[in-house]
């Protein structure tokens, strides 16, 4: 199979389908049915002291307005993910979003446009989930991740999910090709060392977690949400689902599984 840049091709459909203008310090997006949803919690995170998070301006007619935060995103993001202290900052900040999280009570008419949304968790488990926090959707700045942006999943979950999903791109749980060609490492990365830091920085997830296992039932979720938004006609799902994204994973985790031994945690 050859590898896909499907960041290159969420970017295009992107720009084709839901362009993204900058105007001075206001983000432009089209306005998504979850929009309401996603800039009650963002008030709420920025509310109780969480800046690492867009700020919402508001919605004009079609059109969602954001304040822009300064830093490294999209492709560029790959180079200051490379570093344990990258992965490390990462971890923190998902951690500082999801506590802060616990307490927010959505409005009586939120849309949720994951798929993955689960409500029926036990509610000492329960945060807001952001559902797409891979290295591209975190700002950074000089190795470090400062916030999170892109929130148009968000949805009640487990704080694994995240995790696992997380996981997969920052460790990462692909093959070396893959680890040197389309996520730039200088050479293979040290993948049980990443991943450790990755939930050891985060803290309070359960012990003896079958990492592989757990990153496999994430990428699940993931594929049937891509199936179902693609089925709908949204992009970039359409894109990727006829690119082969859905194979790739799968390939992912055949790789995943036959090097089961990189991603024990040493206790």
């Amino acid at each position: 199979m050859t590898p896909v840049d499907f960041l290159a091709a969420a970017q295009e459909a992107n720009r084709l389908a839901r362009p993204v203008t900058l105007e001075g310090d206001r983000v432009l997006r089209p306005r998504r049915a979850g929009t309401a949803t996603v800039h009650s919690f963002l008030r709420h995170l920025r509310a109780n002291g969480v800046t690492s998070v867009p700020e919402p301006v508001g919605v004009e007619r079609t059109t969602e307005v954001l304040r822009y935060i300064e830093g490294d995103t999209a492709r560029l993001a790959w180079e200051h993910q490379k570093t344990l202290d990258g992965v490390r900052s990462a971890a923190r900040l998902l951690r500082t979003i999801h506590d802060a999280s616990r307490d927010w009570r959505p409005p009586a008419d939120a849309v949720w446009e994951s798929s993955t949304s689960n409500v029926d968790i036990d509610a000492d488990d329960l945060v807001y989930c952001h559902g797409d926090p891979g290295p591209w959707n975190f700002i950074w700045r000089d190795g470090n991740a400062v916030a999170l942006i892109d929130w148009d999943l968000l949805y009640p979950g487990s704080r694994l999910d995240d995790i696992a999903y997380a996981l997969h791109w920052f460790a990462p749980m692909r093959s070396d090709e893959l680890a040197l060609t389309w996520h730039h490492f200088p050479g293979v990365p040290d993948r049980r060392a990443r991943a450790t830091a990755l939930l050891e920085e985060y803290g309070g997830l359960p012990r003896h977690l079958d990492l592989v296992e757990v990153v496999g039932a994430r990428i699940r979720k993931t594929q049937e949400q891509i199936r179902r938004q693609a089925e709908l006609g949204h992009e970039p799902h359409a894109t990727w689902l006829t690119q082969g994204m859905i194979d790739q994973w799968e390939a992912d985790m055949t790789w995943a599984r036959a090097h089961r031994d990189l991603f024990v945690i040493d206790e």
